[in-house]
């Protein structure tokens, strides 16, 4: 590209001398010449002036008095008389190239003046070489000029390349380079544009990724449990029925985790809540995770109201209630109860536990990703305030020591023309 805009820019600028050289050139040749002539026809006229006078005056000529004020000049004057006189003032050019101007009187007087041509010609061919030095420079200035604007033009050109190669290969950081063009401050504009929204897609990719693997563990794990008594159990045919409807309800809450986590991935949850019993969805929680407290030597109970209903998913409400069982196991101690109650416009479900608590430092920071007190992933409870916020609810730490969680839901009778939400989206 470069190596074209200096072809072009030479090209313009060869055409555009020559457009203006040539007619310059033929105009200042021409005006030497006819200066030159002009002023050897005045000096003619002012010459034969004064023979006239000098012959009124009767005052003979001197020839080199002539010589000297007309340098350079050869003349021959002619005076009529008896005998006619003939003053010759000069020597001839050696060239024999003259210009010659004449001028004569009434009363018999008849000047010719001549020069050497080759002078006037010589000086005709000095401007012509300006001139071509003028058209010569000017050539060079706009060949510098173009190799200015072409360095200016392709660097930033070559820089865009780089970045859109850094975008094909997964570097999707903004570059925020402008060069002063605005065509190409446009390109690194939706380039960078570009590498925002691809940079959002990666790391939305990444969550979920991390969200799949941390939410799928617990249902793989109730899953895997209900098979090993299955398999323990081969010799007891109701043992085996039991545990094999209880692994067809982990199969199908696993199914329903994968549809919850697709559909938070695109933002489509929230059109998707209604109205859900709790004592359902807990009851459905403390089935399943009351054999892993019994065998960590804890108790889970249920407490509160029943017969509650709120505006969420079944999938969504039930991996918060989940991930909150889940982290007091891990990171709690002692029994652990869940607690409804209606307060205000909210569906309130507590989990509490009579563990240490939470200690202060990482408090105001519990719900962020990857904030941990005891070593996990520091995923579950991001997780879960995101879901019960898809749901039109909030997820919040209501106590740090103990630690007790609580969950706030739409009451199914609101129709959510009066909703607050607070807590991430």
């Amino acid at each position: 590209m470069r190596r074209r805009l200096l072809s072009s820019t030479l090209v313009v600028a060869v055409i555009a001398v020559l457009l203006l050289g040539v007619p310059l050139g033929v105009v200042v040749s021409r005006l030497i010449v006819d200066e030159a002539a002009q002023e050897l026809g005045a000096e003619a006229k002012r010459l034969v002036g004064e023979v006239e006078y000098a012959r009124v005056q009767e005052t003979p000529l001197d020839p080199q008095q002539l010589e000297q004020k007309y340098p350079g000049r050869f003349i021959q004057i002619w005076e009529r008389g008896t005998p006619l006189r003939v003053t010759v003032v000069g020597d001839p050019p050696p060239s024999g190239h003259l210009m010659t101007e004449d001028a004569q009187t009434n009363t018999g007087v008849y000047v010719r003046i001549s020069r050497d041509r080759d002078q006037v010609e010589q000086d005709v061919r000095a401007r012509l070489l300006l001139i071509v030095a003028l058209a010569g420079a000017a050539l060079a200035v706009a060949v510098s000029l173009a190799v200015v604007q072409s360095r200016r033009l392709t660097l930033p050109l070559q820089d865009l390349a780089k970045i859109a190669e850094r975008l094909g290969s997964g570097d999707a950081r903004p570059s925020k380079h402008r060069y002063g063009i605005p065509e190409l401050d446009r390109v690194a504009q939706v380039l960078d544009r570009s590498a925002t929204r691809i940079s959002d897609l990666l790391t939305r990719e990444r969550e979920f990724a991390t969200d799949a693997s941390h939410q799928l563990r617990t249902p793989l794990t109730g899953l895997t449990m209900r098979l090993e008594e299955i398999v323990a159990s081969a010799g007891e045919p109701e043992v085996v029925r039991e545990e094999g409807e209880a692994a067809i309800v982990q199969a199908e809450r696993l199914t329903a985790v994968i549809d919850e986590l697709l559909a938070a991935a695109r933002r489509q949850r929230h059109a998707q809540a209604e109205p859900v019993a709790i004592d359902e969805v807990l009851g459905q929680q403390i089935t399943e995770w009351e054999p892993v407290f019994r065998d960590a030597g804890r108790t889970l109970q249920l407490e509160g109201s029943r017969g509650l209903k709120a505006m969420a998913t079944t999938g969504g409400f039930g991996q918060v209630i989940a991930s909150l069982l889940e982290n007091s196991l891990r990171h709690g101690g002692g029994a652990v109860s869940v607690t409804t109650s209606f307060g205000g416009n909210y569906v309130v479900t507590e989990v509490a536990d009579e563990g240490p608590g939470i200690a202060d430092e990482i408090a105001p920071k519990i719900f962020e990703r990857n904030v941990s007190g005891g070593g996990g992933t520091g995923l579950g409870l991001t997780l879960a305030r995101a879901l019960a916020a898809a749901d039109g609810g909030r997820l919040e730490l209501v106590r740090r020591r103990p630690a007790t969680f609580a969950v706030f839901l739409r009451p199914a009778e609101d129709d959510g023309r009066n909703r607050v939400v607070s807590g991430p989206a």
